[in-house]
């Protein structure tokens, strides 16, 4: 019998606090390794904050955190991280090829030189994302879905074990964001990476996910997706009438109905 994998993530009975504020507390919670995992709850519910401790940014004032077996600690080359709106802030210059080699050569001083097994690495993640085609282009030249590919080889270029991705499907049409979502669904299968994703929207994500993180009532909780997905709970969560829809063809989406729940 094999040995149960060490989860991605966990939190014992951890609490947040920023500028004073309590952000969550109480949180425990175990993800699985290898699930694709949505992290949702309304605006300042502290989705990103999560991300902020499992990268060792901000410490947490009560309990512990693991992250792969291991205390959270900054510069993790285990995780990839992309936040949100990442590609905004590059500027213009910066190519494709660059952004992405930053993430085996970026935790260097002085020069940073590049190796042939180096280059290789970088022309495969590109390549894994389908954006070989385009390396050699600047960033500003691409499209907003270029853009995340790039962004997601650059977190995957040094085989992380765990991805973190801020809003990946923001301010991208409704194709691009389908190939993200197959992209991020490949992923999982072919590396056996665990992928957490904040998202406003379930609806584009729910073909991969597995499970969710969900912040409810000042806690963080985790569950199966099929447990969350569930019209009282989200609509407990998000603070408006929000029905589950599944179609005759299997097909699951969520939408919002109604104002505010009395």
């Amino acid at each position: 019998m094999s040995p149960t994998p060490t989860p991605a993530l966990v939190l014992d009975d951890v609490s947040v606090v920023r500028a004073g504020r309590t952000v969550w507390s109480q949180g425990t919670l175990a993800v699985p390794a290898g699930a694709v995992v949505g992290v949702i709850g309304p605006n300042g519910a502290g989705k990103t904050t999560l991300f902020q401790v499992a990268l060792g940014l901000l410490p947490v004032a009560a309990g512990r955190v693991e992250v792969l077996g291991a205390q959270p600690r900054r510069g993790d080359r285990r995780i990839g991280y992309v936040p949100q709106n990442y590609t905004a802030a590059l500027g213009d210059a910066i190519r494709c090829r660059d952004l992405v080699t930053l993430g085996l050569t970026g935790h260097r001083f002085g020069l940073r030189r590049t190796s042939d097994a180096d280059r290789a690495r970088v022309d495969e993640a590109l390549r894994r994302v389908g954006a070989l085609e385009y390396a050699d282009r600047r960033m500003s030249q691409l499209s907003g879905g270029q853009q995340q590919r790039v962004a997601i080889a650059q977190a995957i270029v040094d085989d992380a074990e765990l991805l973190l991705l801020d809003e990946p499907l923001a301010n991208l049409d409704l194709r691009n964001q389908q190939e993200i979502v197959t992209l991020l669904g490949e992923l999982r299968r072919e590396r056996s990476v665990t992928i957490m994703v904040v998202a406003h929207d379930l609806n584009p994500l729910l073909p991969v996910l597995t499970d969710a993180v969900y912040l409810l009532d000042g806690h963080p909780h985790h569950d199966p997706i099929g447990e969350v997905v569930q019209e009282d709970l989200l609509t407990h969560l998000y603070g408006t009438t929000v029905r589950v829809v599944r179609t005759a063809q299997g097909d699951l989406f969520t939408r919002a109905t109604g104002p505010d729940p009395a």
